[in-house]
């Protein structure tokens, strides 16, 4: 498959329980982060493409797997991956992890917007 992208983040108190754990959905906060950190690695920015295409991603399905906790003050990594793309859709794999354990895997499937409803991607964007 190919390489994934890696992009590191710090477990702050605002993203914990009262035990020092990180919420559950924080980790979703992450990932989005991630994705756009992938995109912005291939040179697209989803703010141009909102301002100037009225265009944008919509998660459709999403599925976690959580595997252990992250911790306050935890260095992260979210691994990013295109699984497979189509011509309105895209399929991604991320992993979040603290060193080399797996935290959580997710599947996601984005797919493309424009205007507010379903569209083809770009074909710029097919390729990423």
């Amino acid at each position: 498959m190919n390489k994934p992208h890696i992009t590191p983040f710090r477990v702050y108190y605002e993203d914990t329980d009262a035990g020092g754990v990180v919420y559950h959905t924080n980790y979703l906060k992450f990932a989005e982060r991630a994705r756009t950190e992938w995109l912005r690695s291939r040179g697209f920015e989803q703010g141009l493409l909102l301002k100037n295409e009225d265009s944008g991603f919509a998660v459709t399905r999403l599925e976690c797997d959580f595997k252990a906790p992250g911790r306050l003050d935890d260095v992260i990594t979210v691994e990013t991956r295109l699984q497979e793309a189509s011509k309105v859709r895209m399929r991604l794999q991320q992993i979040i992890k603290r060193g080399a354990t797996p935290l959580v895997y997710l599947d996601v499937t984005v797919a493309w917007v424009k205007k507010g409803k379903p569209a083809r991607l770009p074909e710029m964007l097919q390729t990423c």
